[in-house]
């Protein structure tokens, strides 16, 4: 685990309007708690569409921020939590989790449950109305987890994954693509 992100909703201006959004996140030190439908200190605005216990807390990797940065010719690489995710990981292949995977992170358990589908906020976040579709075409969408079992994850922890007990449950990009 590189980082544990959390943030409350703020609002801000995007084309005109006033926009409420969760998606500002932060690495935070020490360990967080991990249970219902959040990490400890962590919200969503908007809970009809974000959050819940079917996205109670999203994965983003490294290398897929790498392959950002890469694709976007920034001069400086994207940061942990700039998607407005709550753990950024390093050494797994995030698009080829299967629905059902579980991770064990020291005492907590999560359960892969579905890729981000994004929405306008993520490019209110990145200063680019088209960069949702150029996320879409990525298909690099993280990761949407469940709490299964609660506890507390920090940065520097080792994630376990075990399969899914179905192997033919579909992977998070095979459903993204879909």
């Amino acid at each position: 685990m590189v980082s544990v992100n959390v943030g409350r909703p703020r609002t801000t201006e995007w084309h005109g309007r006033q926009v409420t959004s969760g998606i500002w996140k932060a690495p935070v030190v020490g360990r967080v708690a991990a249970r219902g439908v959040n990490l400890e200190g962590d919200d969503q605005a908007d809970r009809r569409v974000h959050g819940g216990d079917g996205k109670a807390v999203y994965a983003y990797s490294v290398e897929d921020y790498a392959a950002w940065s890469t694709d976007l010719e920034l001069a400086e690489p994207l940061a942990p939590a700039t998607f407005g995710e709550n753990l950024t990981t390093s050494g797994l292949v995030l698009q080829e989790c299967r629905v059902g995977d579980r991770w064990t992170i020291s005492d907590t358990v999560l359960e892969v449950v579905q890729p981000r589908f994004p929405c306008f906020k993520l490019g209110m976040r990145m200063g680019d109305a088209g960069f949702v579709d150029r996320f879409r075409g990525g298909h690099r969408p993280g990761v949407y987890f469940r709490i299964v079992t609660p506890g507390t994850v920090g940065a520097g922890d080792v994630i376990t994954v075990a399969t899914t007990r179905f192997p033919d449950a579909p992977t998070v990009l095979a459903l993204f693509d879909a």
